[in-house]
């Protein structure tokens, strides 16, 4: 079993969202007013975006995965997001991660924009996209053949002054 993080009672100042698409992206940048970075902390070649700014006492950051190179699409997908959350917490060093976006709700299973959840368990798996501009030539495809469910370690809700 992993080491249960002490408790810290100091206030997040520093959040990072993490968002795979463009259009998952812009509604918080636009409600943040948060702006492009031109210099950015991560190393030349990868196609992570970074905006930053401040509200109220918070400094805020949002990473887009930015586009695939080969296809032009949005960098979707557990690769793509892992590596920019980890480039993330090495360059920003974040208080606190938001991984913003769909995380895979479709409308057919009861989801709505806006909806927020709250997992029980967590799951990882690869699969296809059933997306057409992701699917060309099956050059955006991700093996199907394993489902690994991990037990969840719950950690008890840290308290924070400011949240």
């Amino acid at each position: 079993m992993a080491a249960q993080p002490k408790p810290q009672n100091r206030p997040i100042s520093n959040i990072v969202f993490v968002v795979a698409m463009q259009t998952e992206a812009l509604p918080i940048v636009n409600r943040f007013q948060l702006t492009e970075d031109p210099h950015s902390p991560f190393p030349q070649g990868a196609p992570w975006v970074h905006y930053h700014g401040t509200f109220k006492d918070l400094n805020i950051n949002l990473i887009w995965t930015g586009n695939d190179p080969t296809l032009g699409v949005d960098s979707i997908g557990t690769i793509p997001s892992a590596l920019a959350t980890y480039a993330a917490i090495l360059a920003l060093q974040p208080d606190l991660i938001i991984n913003a976006g769909t995380a895979g709700g479709f409308k057919a299973k009861g989801a709505s924009i806006g909806d927020i959840f709250v997992v029980s368990e967590c799951a990882f798996h690869d699969r296809r996209i059933p997306i057409p501009k992701f699917c060309r030539q099956h050059q955006y495809v991700m093996s199907c053949r394993f489902l690994i469910c991990m037990e969840w370690v719950f950690v008890k809700p840290l308290k924070h002054p400011n949240l």
